[in-house]
């Protein structure tokens, strides 16, 4: 599918992270322009759309489990994340198609996320800082999505033209050295998260060979989301059932069955055999004009 093409998934997910950032971005100059602190926007508006740590918090904002993949406020990993997103979906999308781009973004980061709650609501050392701790960005569901990719074909070969290619891993592996070398060293969390989300990867992958597609019921929300907005695609509608009457005494119809050589030697064996009683209407037909034939 080319990256213009209409109902391309990975052009629809990468605007609908870089708008996110734009947005949020936009809202944070307006809050500067109007000389309001800059811990007045993290309070008021960035908390509401990221994924706290602690469960009880968690569950008082329970969207932010959808928002935090789409809510950035560094101006790099929000570039970086949208390079590698287009990077990694270019080749899945080569590799598996449209369809599977969106569900292994959204797996991932959920998965992710339930690691990240987990570790910070049960593990002593965590629980400590659970209060202050956050998740947000998108590099978990990109996270991923390399992975997945890399699962499919390790020896995918990208930029051809240069000595045969470079082997899809080597790709993958440099996404990883830079994304763990990224994370802030008291961020615990982002490790624990990326781990989610690649483990994710791996899973969707493995029961995509087994013929279970874990991301169709997506695919088939989001069509019928877009098909709501869009006044040109035709809707179904119910076939409407015809009724035939019969006028008079003749029938609308008439079946005439074949007549062929073999069909009345078929019939005749079949009456020296049981006798003429028990031949069907049909073959009594069939008989009756093989006589009226004066070719036969």
């Amino acid at each position: 599918m080319v990256l213009g093409q209409d109902g391309n998934h990975l052009v629809n997910l990468i605007v609908a992270v870089a708008v996110a950032f734009m947005i949020l971005k936009l809202i944070f100059v307006i809050y500067r322009m109007a000389e309001l602190s800059e811990a007045s926007y993290y309070t008021h508006i960035f908390n509401w759309f990221i994924l706290p740590a602690d469960f009880g918090d968690m569950m008082s904002k329970p969207w932010t489990l959808i928002t935090f993949m789409f809510s950035e406020d560094r101006i790099f990993y929000a570039l970086g994340n949208l390079l590698w997103l287009g990077a990694f979906g270019f080749i899945m999308q080569d590799l598996a198609g449209n369809d599977k781009i969106i569900p292994v973004f959204i797996y991932g980061s959920l998965a992710g996320a339930l690691c990240f709650l987990l570790s910070y609501n049960l593990f002593p050392k965590l629980v400590a800082v659970a209060d202050t701790a956050t998740l947000y960005g998108a590099s978990t569901g990109v996270m991923a999505l390399a992975v997945a990719t890399t699962m499919l074909s390790p020896d995918y070969r990208i930029f051809p033209l240069l000595s045969g290619g470079i082997p899809l891993w080597v790709l993958s592996f440099i996404f990883l050295v830079i994304s763990f070398a990224t994370i802030p060293g008291n961020s615990a969390g982002g490790y624990i998260s990326f781990v989610g989300g690649g483990a994710m990867g791996i899973l969707f992958i493995y029961q995509m060979r087994r013929g279970n597609d874990w991301g169709a019921w997506m695919n088939a929300f989001f069509d019928w989301v877009g098909n709501l907005f869009n006044p040109d695609k035709p809707r179904k509608s119910k076939a409407k059932q015809k009724y035939f009457y019969k006028v008079g005494k003749t029938s609308p119809y008439r079946k005439v069955p074949n007549v062929t050589q073999k069909r009345i030697d078929e019939i005749l064996d079949k009456i020296n055999l049981k006798g003429y009683h028990f031949l069907t209407d049909e073959e009594k037909e069939i008989l009756k004009r093989a006589s009226e034939d004066d070719n036969l």
